[in-house]
């Protein structure tokens, strides 16, 4: 770090392998570091929620003082319900199936966490994400300093998280650090070992963190049954579905109809239908509309815009090109080949090589 005043910087720590690496590499650089625990929604006394229980708290805090740094936990479960888990129910009930890692971060991490940091003194909030900011001056020849803050997939490229953080803009861009994303999974176990910390062998959490057992599991607490018919492209009735919100694009497992396997292929919400077939081809979609688009710049970039783009996290990137810009913040993408399973509710994310440019929600 350049010399100078020492910069004070809000660690998100988990109880994770990352985000403590990511405390013991910016204590080492010299800044001011803060481990803050943040304590999400977990759904009732008996509910668990995998990011924030109590081992994991255990764990941060432990790391916390093996570095050496002050810790503190924040209760965000009001704000984490309201923003996090109401919007991925509302989603699921509309007949959508919602990223609730991408409103987190938005919401949560880089929005509520940013706040309270900068108003606590902070210059910077960091967290264990695989991704990397660059900065660029956007007026060198100007005396005020101005500058672009672009967004790059994480030097990982199995473990880049860049995907869930389309929704950033600059304004948090410029207090953001990423302090493991220039490093891939097995350096940072390397370096957790080097330095001693009591999670440098904690395993990987895939799962969302508020749900304890799956989806539909979840989903049957607080949406009720809704039964309507199954039934293939030809309108034959092949069974009988609970509730649209149990389904997704693609699915197929759980159909429970004989003779399969099926694909979900639509979910008429108005007459209340699950269409489903046999042949995958039928999941195969050249083009999409994606909304409430953002620009990690801040500004659009001139269309027609040939780009790679990602409809889900473990999806790989796609040839496609942003066509025209429909209604403000909804854009008509077509791809070169078609796609399969594209999902209403999941992420359409736009790449330039390493930097990712934005996204928006598919509609």
């Amino acid at each position: 770090m350049k010399s100078g005043p020492v910069k004070k910087v809000i660690v998100a720590m988990s109880g994770g392998v990352d985000s403590s690496v990511a405390a013991a590499l910016l204590k080492k650089q010299g800044y001011f570091v803060i481990g803050v625990f943040m304590k999400f929604w977990k759904g009732g006394k008996d509910g668990e929620n995998r990011c924030c229980s109590v081992e994991s708290e255990k764990l941060a805090r432990s790391v916390a003082k093996k570095i050496g740094v002050p810790f503190y936990v924040l209760n965000v479960e009001k704000e984490f319900k309201k923003k996090v888990v109401d919007y991925f129910l509302k989603e699921y009930k509309a007949g959508n199936t919602p990223n609730p890692c991408v409103v987190c971060n938005k919401e949560i991490k880089f929005g509520l966490l940013i706040e309270k940091a900068l108003k606590l003194g902070a210059d910077f909030v960091a967290t264990g994400h695989y991704a990397r900011f660059c900065r660029e001056t956007r007026n060198p020849k100007s005396e005020i300093r101005n500058y672009e803050y672009k967004l790059l997939k994480g030097r990982d490229k199995d473990k880049d998280q860049s995907y869930f953080l389309w929704q950033l803009n600059q304004r948090q861009s410029k207090h953001i650090l990423f302090p493991v994303g220039d490093y891939t999974k097995t350096q940072v176990r390397v370096l957790a070992k080097k330095f001693k910390l009591p999670t440098a062998e904690t395993p990987e959490s895939q799962e969302v963190c508020f749900i304890q057992n799956t989806t539909n599991d979840f989903l049957k607490k607080y949406l009720k049954v809704k039964p309507g018919k199954i039934i293939d492209k030809l309108g034959k009735i092949l069974g009988e579905h609970q509730g649209l919100w149990f389904y997704t694009i693609g699915q197929r497992k759980g159909l429970e109809i004989p003779q399969g396997p099926y694909y979900v292929v639509e979910k008429a919400l108005k007459k209340n239908i699950l269409v489903v077939s046999k042949d995958q081809k039928d999941l195969l979609k050249k083009e999409l509309v994606a909304e409430n688009v953002n620009w990690i710049s801040g500004k659009e970039s001139k269309l027609p815009l040939k780009l790679k783009a990602k409809i889900r996290y473990r999806h790989n990137l796609a040839d496609a090109a942003i066509i025209q810009h429909l209604t403000p913040n909804t854009y008509h993408i077509v791809f070169k080949k078609p796609q399969k399973a594209i999902t209403p509710g999941q992420s359409a994310v736009f790449y330039k090589g390493m930097e990712l440019l934005g996204g928006g929600v598919i509609e």
